[in-house]
């Protein structure tokens, strides 16, 4: 199982990014996608997940409607959409996968994840 995370960059605050996780080696419609963040000296933060279905989305507390995730099956890829990006906002965001979860903020339940692309913000 491979995941690939795209789209990170520098951004300055208010700005919006698009990160792209392209996964290969499992069953994409039958898996749940999740975001998580680590910034520097904190612990993996729960950012989004979207169920294998697609039925179902949840959202860290701290998104407060900014980010959306979504997924196209089609090209077994999830995205997260994100603006008006905070300087808080900075860190590595990774793509985890979960076959047949039903959509949890808690990493270990997570089977799969990428290395991660930087995103920093900044002030």
């Amino acid at each position: 199982v491979l995941l690939e995370e795209s789209g990170g960059g520098l951004v300055q605050a208010g700005g919006s990014l698009r990160l792209s996780c392209a996964a290969s080696g499992l069953t994409f419609s039958r898996t749940t996608m999740a975001w998580f963040r680590q910034a520097p000296g904190k612990e993996r933060e729960f950012v989004a997940v979207m169920t294998y279905s697609g039925s179902n989305t949840y959202y860290g507390g701290f998104v407060k409607g900014r980010f959306t995730i979504s997924r196209d099956n089609a090209k077994n890829t999830v995205y997260l959409q994100m603006n008006s990006l905070k300087p808080d906002d900075t860190a590595v965001y990774f793509c985890a996968a979960d076959q047949w979860g039903l959509g949890t903020d808690v990493a270990a339940r997570y089977e799969y994840w990428g290395q991660g692309t930087q995103v920093t913000v900044s002030s």
